[in-house]
């Protein structure tokens, strides 16, 4: 029971996949094999993502990820979680199993916050691609933008966010 108490919502999206399979087929049909497309690349990224968050766990012991990202880390943190995330490589579903260990690890709430954002828009991949499709300007520009506002907001989400939710945030991160 708490296996589908957990996995309530994707259980929820395979019946309704299954319902538009019965209510027009050619739709059903492309959507299941969307789906099935989708959990294929999920299971070709996951697996290497965790065994390198497994060694990264082991490797950095904890009062290191403090030192660089924890709590009065100052830019020092801001800077490891932009070269986390710009560094990065591979959709942002990867990105919260490595979120989840910083933060078991003791980084801080906005400093994780932060890399997400840097990570779900500001890859050195995914800038490239943007240079050459879009041109510098609008690059420059939609870093330029984006960047601060990241880095803003991951700091207001930490205080604006209670205790216990903090608190509940880190629990979850140490229990994945």
């Amino acid at each position: 029971m708490i296996i589908v108490k957990k996995y309530k919502w994707a259980i929820f999206l395979f019946i309704i996949t299954i319902a538009i399979y019965f209510y027009d087929k050619p739709t059903g049909t492309k959507a299941f094999s969307i789906f099935l497309s989708n959990i294929i690349t999920m299971l070709k990224i996951l697996p290497p993502t965790f065994v390198l968050v497994g060694l990264l766990d082991v490797w950095t012991p904890k009062e290191t990820m403090i030192k660089y990202m924890g709590q009065h880390s100052g830019i020092k943190g801001i800077a490891v979680a932009f070269f986390l995330g710009t560094a990065a490589a591979g959709p942002l579903y990867a990105a919260f199993p490595i979120a989840a260990l910083l933060l078991k690890k003791g980084a801080r709430l906005a400093y994780v916050l932060f890399f997400l954002g840097v990570w779900s828009s500001t890859k050195l991949p995914i800038v490239l691609f943007e240079i050459a499709s879009l041109g510098y300007k609008f690059t420059f520009l939609h870093i330029g933008i984006s960047l601060p506002a990241y880095l803003v907001s991951s700091f207001f989400i930490e205080k604006i966010l209670s205790s216990n939710s903090k608190n509940e945030i880190y629990r979850k991160a140490v229990t994945l």
